[in-house]
């Protein structure tokens, strides 16, 4: 199962004089299980494209399936099949801690199953399903305000409020930014097990490549409303004209091994991540103590 992304299309107020075209023959696909990345520069359509994975917004041509389900049917039949698609994309939109409103965590985290029927008793077990997944304690956050919590932990209070609707697909824009560096290593961590240990498929957009490197196993960038590349980070890591063209740069610590490289340390390999970067660094030091 996936979302499907059928040659998209979005303008933005079209015929009128400010028509602009946001999106443009945008076709990919991302995989169940999967972790994606969007990159792109401002302005390249990367939200836009986030809001039609839910139907926020509709596409002017093409067309989105969610485990291959029209989120636009033709037929009016299909609508309810098409209602429950969209249920199973779960939206976290920039700076969502900003959305945030009920006087205690557990009210907000509650908001959306009380919306959708669910019982005191489902409720309640869905709270604190959701709050243990973004690992807050629910004897010691849920009766406290969320606006006495740090910024780091309001914005897993409102994952947690996304959470407790139980989607298959989370989609997250920008969801470190803003934060100092604690409250962004925290919500790296919560993402990432998410994934790991929930299994759950993880589709974010972010201007920050290192995040990427350490994340993302799926790498979509947008070029003026353009998909540009489709492949893993390290594909398009590797590809300096496409990065450059999008007003993009690498990762640092690739940065960083281009440059030991060219002083001369014999690396086998192009690494993204610290860690990988550790590995090579070493192996080269061994090889050249031997040699």
């Amino acid at each position: 199962m996936s979302i499907a992304l059928e040659h998209i299309e979005y303008i933005y107020m079209p015929k009128t004089p400010f028509e602009r075209r946001a999106l443009q023959d945008v076709s990919a696909v991302i995989e169940e299980g999967s972790f994606t990345a969007i990159a792109g520069h401002t302005g390249s359509g990367k939200s836009t494209l986030l809001q039609h994975l839910n139907g926020l917004l509709h596409p002017t041509k093409g067309r989105v399936l969610v485990d291959g389900v029209d989120l636009q049917p033709a037929d009016k039949k299909a609508r309810p099949a098409a209602k429950e698609a969209r249920r199973k994309v779960g939206m976290v939109f920039q700076y969502p801690e900003q959305q945030l409103f009920e006087e205690t965590v557990a009210a907000d985290v509650a908001f959306g199953p009380r919306n959708l029927g669910c019982t005191e008793e489902e409720t309640r077990q869905r709270v604190q399903e959701a709050l243990q997944l973004v690992h807050l304690d629910y004897d010691t956050y849920a009766k406290r305000s969320p606006f006495q919590l740090s910024g780091g932990q309001m914005r897993r209070v409102a994952i947690a409020g996304v959470l407790a609707l139980r989607p298959k697909y989370l989609v997250l824009d920008e969801p470190t930014a803003g934060l100092d560096p604690r409250g962004r290593e925290e919500l790296i961590a919560t993402i990432r097990r998410l994934h790991e240990k929930q299994g759950m498929t993880i589709l974010f957009v972010s201007h920050n490549m290192d995040d990427i490197a350490r994340l993302a196993d799926h790498l979509l960038v947008l070029n003026q409303g353009r998909l540009v590349s489709d492949g893993t980070p390290r594909e398009a890591f590797a590809d300096e004209a496409m990065l450059r063209a999008a007003g993009l740069r690498p990762p640092h610590v690739m940065t960083l091994m281009q440059e030991l490289r060219a002083a001369g340390l014999p690396l086998q390999e192009d690494a993204l991540t610290i860690d990988e970067a550790e590995r090579a660094i070493l192996a080269a030091c061994k090889k050249g103590g031997k040699a």
